[in-house]
Order: structure tokens, then C-alpha cells, then sequence
């Protein structure tokens, strides 16, 4: 359950993300965007304010997520 989470969270925060950021991905991108930006922002949102539930954790994955690709704009091969 906790991988098919990761998934779906990753999907909807990649979306965001990418929408918010003006990053044009295709699917797979997206979601792989939103994944490991779920990890970092559930990572960084656990250790620092120490909170849980769904709510935070698509926030925290969208925050992740928007990292991630400002860190992929700024130090990228194409940067």
C-alpha cells in the first residue's frame, strides 16, 4: 500500500509541480519528478516539523518536487 501511495502522490505533486514551476515534461517525467520529490519533501517535512497525514504529505511532495526541478534548471546539463 505505502508503494501504490508513493505513486499516486508522486503523479498529482509531479503535475503541480511541473504546472507551477512552467516545466514542460512528458508522463513519465512527471511522475518521476514526483516521486523522489514526495521522498525529499516527506524526508525534509518529517525532520523538520515532525508532522504526518496525507495532507502534508502531498504538500510536502509538491515542495520536493519544485526543489527538485529548480535544482534540475539550475545545475542541469542544459543550465
Amino acid at each position: 500500500m505505502g508503494i501504490l501511495y508513493l505513486v499516486i502522490v508522486g503523479i498529482a505533486a509531479g503535475y503541480i509541480a511541473t504546472k507551477v514551476m512552467r516545466v514542460e515534461a512528458n508522463m513519465i517525467q512527471t511522475i518521476a519528478i514526483g516521486i523522489v520529490g514526495a521522498l525529499i519533501g516527506g524526508f525534509l517535512l518529517r525532520m523538520v516539523l515532525a508532522l504526518s497525514g496525507w495532507a502534508f504529505g502531498i504538500l510536502g511532495a509538491v515542495l520536493g518536487a519544485m526543489a527538485l526541478i529548480w535544482l534540475w534548471k539550475t545545475y542541469g546539463p542544459n543550465s
